[in-house]
């Protein structure tokens, strides 16, 4: 070994090190930050843990909201900092070749199904603890809250003339409030789509969502419970003109209003049916979350409201870097339209920007609608294509109608003008580990694969390592859905020897017994103008983006500590310690809401422009592709079927593909009848699909399958 491979093996121990001390740190805080969240509400927490800490943090620059920044607010803060800096040493360290073999070990098997068909969805032993755990939090809370309010009940409705019954249903919708404001702190982690706390667990944002949506269902039936229990006392306490009043101190009851109805609002559009209908009324009353977030702070007053700020602080900064990016045209080369009504979208990128399979990106076509956004899987490999990303879509809504005409229509002088936002997805390649693959997908639901098969085909040619086997089961409808299979092979051509990819496809067309070729179109190949305007996509934070996004946290949060260090010194102070006025709390939480706005928004801008120079850089190297590419293409694999047999012969990159018409896929035996120790096992597309894949993978049928759901159920 010489000189040099010692440097590097030394550094790379070093890093190691590095990365073990910050999992160990981050540990050490989230178990401190659990015991406070177990702890609130007791009497001990109140009476004797609270005071002591506002004893000692208590000051004129920071005022009482000082111990809760640092209880609540700090600490997960610094554990996204940590994550940061983990992350991109990670990235800097990790050699996906070199990745242990899954075994099955206690970890897998917490991994599994154990819950396939209910509400929940398809939920494993880790989800399922996890959740158990949060409801447990949620009952102890309920109970020890009611027991401190309880304890004094009588004294109080004494007090304040009224019925026992009367003072408890105060105490209990308070106590909601209280809860309800648990389940608010972590509804923003899950939204985050370029969190470094979720990469730092291994979560992405789209496999997330699902508990977004089990929390928001829990917010707002607490909340609402909340609500209605005031208002049932106020009703029957003769105090209704309370719903009227904004308090100048204390709970605002008319921004508390204002929140819960637009949380109704917003709630009343999530449920499956009406989402699903009227996709563009959910999207945009989504919206209404900005007047919730401000009025719930208003209501609470910012003090109390540090309990959730944490999540909402990273998803501000989150938010707002997907606008800067959204505000850059990209270079749209190309697009791919198939007969079967789908589409591949093929963009520049900057060579530099890398992603694993499975990532996803937003889109956005102004030409269409300028508010909305669409997330689609990315099938390129960014080994295989380094100036090139693509993306598939199938037509099954207005919005990605209106795109396949526009497309159809298209001529190659054309320009269409496309925003993204991306991409986003898994910190690693999990699949890597397994000895064999087995893909399962329902029409548009083999997009997320095709961006793995060409990943192994890279690795496969370019690594001395093995990599898996790889079977993909993939249904269809109609036999013009064949045709999908086309995009198994990227645009651009590539030298890659396809046959060290042990892959085998079986393909089932479930709507037909026999081909029809009638009225079916070839494949179409786009080519559109060039524009000195568009850029290639991009990473919004340049190559070390973890590190940006690390200094972008933590330096924001530093500039906010100062300017309400200065507000309530110089301000706020001189007003309260005058024992005959005391400062808004309305005001104190607006001005505290702008102050997080002007740190996020300086230096979030000041990180994006110090990269914006590399990336105009990258620019004009991608303006210089030979744009000089055939404005046709050839014909589709499969779009005569009677003759799969003889074309696909030919091609070296599928060693057996074997197409059934009129059958549908015993899963349970061709899964049960896999070989190998470890058996990766994903299923993509329709529900029903993925959960009968889940109830095959559950505990008691095969130990070493191991299976993964990639969800487009948003």
């Amino acid at each position: 070994m010489d000189s040099a491979e010692m440097k590097a093996t030394a550094s790379s121990e070093g890093m190691k090190a590095v990365q073990s001390a910050i999992r160990l740190f981050v540990m050490i805080i989230c178990i401190g930050y659990t015991m406070v969240w177990i702890m609130m509400p007791t009497n001990t927490f109140y009476l004797k843990w609270l005071p002591a800490i506002h004893s000692k943090t208590d000051s004129t620059y920071f005022g009482t909201q000082g111990a809760n920044m640092l209880i609540f607010t700090f600490p997960i803060l610094l554990i996204a900092t940590l994550a940061c800096l983990y992350l991109h040493l990670r990235k800097k360290n990790v050699d996906n070749n070199n990745q242990s073999k899954v075994d099955n070990s206690c970890l897998a098997s917490w991994r599994r199904p154990v819950l396939v068909k209910g509400p929940l969805g398809i939920v494993s032993w880790i989800e399922l603890c996890f959740l158990t755990m949060f409801i447990a939090l949620l009952i102890w809370s309920v109970f020890s809250y009611l027991h401190g309010m309880f304890a004094y009940i009588k004294q109080e409705a004494a007090r304040k003339r009224e019925h026992v019954w009367e003072a408890k249903l105060e105490s209990s919708a308070l106590m909601l409030g209280l809860v309800g404001s648990i389940c608010l702190a972590f509804l923003f982690f899950p939204i985050t789509r370029g969190s470094s706390v979720l990469q730092l667990i291994g979560l992405t944002s789209e496999a997330s969502v699902k508990y977004h949506i089990w929390l928001g269902h829990i917010v707002m039936t607490i909340f609402t419970a909340h609500g209605l229990g005031y208002i049932l006392f106020w009703a029957k306490t003769h105090q209704i003109s309370q719903m009227l009043k904004w308090n100048k101190t204390g709970i605002s009851n008319v921004a508390g209003e204002a929140a819960l109805l637009s949380g109704l609002v917003m709630w009343a559009t999530t449920f499956t049916p009406l989402r699903r209908k009227i996709f563009e009324i959910f999207f945009y009353t989504h919206h209404l979350y900005i007047i919730f977030v401000v009025f719930f702070l208003l209501h609470v007053e910012f003090s109390y409201s540090c309990i959730m700020l944490p999540g909402l602080y990273l998803f501000l900064i989150d938010r707002y870097l997907r606008f800067l990016q959204s505000q850059q045209r990209v270079h749209f080369v190309s697009a791919r339209v198939l007969p079967c009504q789908v589409v591949e979208l093929n963009f520049s990128k900057s060579p530099e920007l890398s992603y694993t399979p499975t990532s996803t990106m937003f889109i956005n076509v102004p030409s269409i609608s300028k508010l909305q956004w669409h997330p689609f899987t990315i099938t390129s490999s960014s080994n295989m294509d380094p100036d090139h990303l693509s993306v598939v879509i199938k037509c099954n809504g207005s919005w990605s109608q209106k795109l396949y005409q526009k497309l159809s229509s298209a001529s190659p002088m054309d320009r269409i003008e496309v925003s993204i936002e991306g991409p986003y997805g898994p910190p690693s390649t999990q699949f890597l580990r397994h000895d064999m693959l087995v893909m399962v997908s329902g029409g548009s639901g083999i997009t997320p694969f095709i961006s793995i098969i060409r990943e192994l085909l890279f690795r496969s040619n370019t690594t001395g390592g093995k990599t898996p086997r790889v079977l993909l089961i993939c249904a269809f409808k109609k036999s013009a859905d064949l045709t999908m299979l086309d995009l198994l092979l990227p645009l651009s051509d590539t030298n890659l020897d396809s046959s060290r990819l042990q892959l085998q496809i079986e393909a089932y067309v479930t709507g037909e017994k026999e081909h029809t070729t009638h009225d079916q179109k070839l494949l179409q190949t786009i080519w559109f103008k060039p524009n000195s305007l568009d850029a290639p996509i991009s990473a919004v934070l340049g190559t070390n983006n973890w590190l940006w996004l690390g200094a972008i946290i933590s330096t924001s949060f530093i500039i906010f500590l100062l300017l309400i260090s200065i507000l309530t010194r110089y301000y706020i102070y001189p007003i309260d310690r005058n024992s005959d006025e005391i400062f808004s709390y309305t005001l104190r939480s607006a001005l505290n809401m702008l102050f997080i706005c002007v740190s996020i928004v300086v230096t979030a801008t000041a990180a994006f422009l110090c990269n914006k120079k590399q990336n105009g850089k990258e620019q004009k190297q991608s303006q210089n592709v030979d744009m000089l590419t055939p404005m046709t293409s050839p014909s589709s694999w499969f779009h005569n079927v009677d003759k799969e047999l003889d074309i696909l012969s030919s091609q070296s990159f599928i060693q057996t593909t074997k197409i059934h018409l009129g059958e549908r896929p015993n899963l349970k035996k061709m899964l049960m009848g896999c070989e190998g120790s470890s058996i990766g096992v994903l299923a993509s597309g329709p529900k029903r699909l993925r959960h009968d894949v889940a109830a095959i993978c559950s505990p008691g049928l095969a130990n070493n399958l191991h299976f993964d759901s990639i969800s487009f159920s948003w």
